[in-house]
Formats: structure tokens, sequence, C-alpha cells
């Protein structure tokens, strides 16, 4: 399957259809005084409640795009709505509507999670008659009611994490910026953390993920948009992104593996409606299967070749990974005016 074919399916298969859009971006252009482009045109739709992941390697555009979108950089072109308010005539309407977690955790050390949850619900407006509730709420939340009076700076990294989450949630804002918000902490923390983000979006929240893990965005995000030099190149869910790059690959060893029973077993698979097209190679032990949805048909597989007496010794899958997709992309890089590069425009509107 050509790559140009597989983004128009993704196009067709993930673009928003709902009406209501709580971040949108169009056309948008950051450029700083000394000239550089940081971002070139980059245009997004995400829906209410979903979870958006923005990857891409360092330097891509990633922070200056999720600054824009916060409202602590103006787009030097296009415009950017936040919650049907636009960043440019109404910012402090996009501000007290979301909430903005960077790379730094913004939390004061020298005080306590309750004492750095007051400061934050009078910095947010939260009214007085409802900060103690929220604040109970928000340790609960996060996993810290038992050290809520012990100071910040005795915590482990995943620790201040967690609190900087809770901080960035006392005024309950419907979107959620996070800039890269697990990096340096350990697999366990990143997992406790990744548990927060996903029951925040459970309850409705929509979140804009950008992170360089890319089991992280596997994990949690419904759609992604990949930025290289500060442009969109590809969009799509996880699924479909994989699929562009790749197919599922299913290694039969068979006991046995005589010519006569590798033939047996290879009308086996094509038996199969959903491996009728499928490319199959015998090898020493057995077969290769490649199709984009074998993974999906292993059971009917085993049962068919059950069916045909044939005993399978070992069995291997692998599918295309985030990690394929990055490496597909760093090839195009250099592909020509006939490359991906040239194909922005396109791409981009993928992601609306």
């Amino acid at each position: 399957m050509a790559l140009q074919q597989s983004r128009r399916q993704i196009d067709d298969e993930t673009t928003p259809s709902r009406q209501t859009v709580a971040i949108d971006a169009e056309d948008v252009h950051v450029i700083y005084d000394d000239g550089t482009e940081a971002v070139q045109g980059v245009s997004l739709a995400v829906e209410e409640g979903e979870f958006f992941g923005f990857l891409g390697p360092n330097g891509a555009g990633k922070t200056t795009t999720i600054k824009t979108l916060v409202t602590l950089l103006s787009p030097t072109q296009g415009t950017v709505r936040i919650n049907g308010f636009d960043t440019k005539n109404d910012p402090q309407a996009v501000r007290e509507s979301i909430g903005y977690m960077a790379q730094e955790t913004s939390i004061d050390l020298e005080l306590t999670p309750r004492e750095n949850l007051r400061i934050a619900c009078r910095r947010y407006g939260v009214p007085s008659e409802q900060r103690a509730e929220r604040i109970e709420e928000l340790l609960a939340l996060v996993d810290l009611r038992d050290v809520a009076d012990k100071r910040a700076e005795t915590f482990s990294g995943g620790m201040q994490k967690r609190l900087d989450t809770a901080t960035v949630l006392v005024h309950r804002p419907p979107v959620v910026f996070l800039d890269e918000p697990t990096t340096g902490l350990d697999p366990e923390a990143r997992l406790q953390v990744w548990n927060y983000f996903e029951e925040i979006n459970d309850r409705g929240t929509t979140v804009f993920l950008t992170t360089q893990y890319l089991e992280e965005a596997n994990e949690l995000c419904d759609r992604l948009a990949i930025l290289q030099d500060g442009q969109i190149t590809h969009a799509g869910t996880p699924d479909a992104l994989k699929s562009a790059v790749g197919t599922d690959t299913v290694t039969l060893a068979l006991k046995e593996p005589t010519d006569e029973k590798r033939r047996r077993a290879m009308n086996a698979v094509r038996r199969i409606p959903a491996l009728e097209v499928a490319a199959i190679e015998t090898t020493a032990d057995g077969l290769t299967i490649e199709a984009d949805n074998a993974r999906a048909a292993t059971s009917e597989l085993f049962t068919e070749l059950t069916a045909a007496d044939i005993t399978v010794a070992d069995f291997d899958i692998q599918s295309p990974t985030l990690d394929d997709v990055f490496l597909t992309l760093a090839g195009e890089g250099d592909t020509g005016e006939n490359g991906p590069a040239n194909e922005a425009t396109n791409v981009q509107e993928v992601a609306r």
C-alpha cells in the first residue's frame, strides 16, 4: 500500500466528525525575532473529550506550538481558538478555561501539597467555600492525601509531577495541555502519572499531550499528529499511522515441515477471508504471512491449520510500532520535490 494512499485513508477515518471542537488552530506560523520560523502553517482540530498526542523529535517545534496554544506566545500568522475563545482577542478567557503543565514543575517545593493547592485555588479563582472540598478531591485523585502536609521538597520526582498535575486541575478546566510531563521519571512513576491523565480524560477533560515517549503516546492517545521542522507531516489514530508504514507479519514454524505440509498450510491460510490477499512465503521451517489484519485473524488461522491437520511448532507475530513510523519519517526527510515535505498541506487536513 502506498504511503500517500494510506494517508488518505487515515484522513477519512480520523477527521473529527463532531461540530464542537475544543482546540482549533488554522495555518499557524510562529517566527522569532531572529527570523527562525519555528512553526510553519500548523492546522489541527481536537474534539471535546479527546486525548490528542503531539509528537516530534527535539527541535521540531512542539513546545513552541503548545506555548502558542496556551497564549504564552502569539502566532505570527494564523488563528487559534480554545474552547471557542480566540487566543489573540480574548487570551484571558483562554487561560481561565485551560490547565497547562509545562516541562518543569511549577509547584513551590517549600510548601506542602495542601498549601500549593490553596495557592492554586486562589490563583484560578476557585470560590472560597469550595476550596477545601476541591483540595481534598485532588489530593485523593493524585494519591497524595497521606503526605498532604509534608513539604514537597521531600518528594520524589514522580510525586512532584502528580502534585503539579493537581495544581493545574483546581478550576476543573475543560482542556489540559501537558508538555512532556513525564520526562525524567522512572518507569513506575511514569505509569502512575499516566493513570491520572487517563482518569481526568475519562471524566471528559480534553487532553493535549506533547511527548517523546512513543509508548506513552500509543497507550494514551486517541489520535496523534507528528511534527517535523515546524510542520505536521502525519496524523491519525495510532493504529492507522502504524498501518500506513507496514503490516502484521506472522511467522509459523511447522512440526516436520515437509513441502506437502507447507502447501497444505498455505491453502489453509488462503481459506481465511481476511487473509486472501496476504503475502505468503515459504521458509525452511514453515511460512511467513504479511497482511494488514493478520493479528486479528490469528484465532481463525489456528482453527484452519488444525482442521488441515497441521501442527505448529512455533509461532510469532510482529506488528508495526510508532518507532517504525518515526523511522519511516526519518527516511523520508530528503525525498525531493515529490516527497512528504511537499505533502504537508494535504497531511495537515488529516488533523482537522
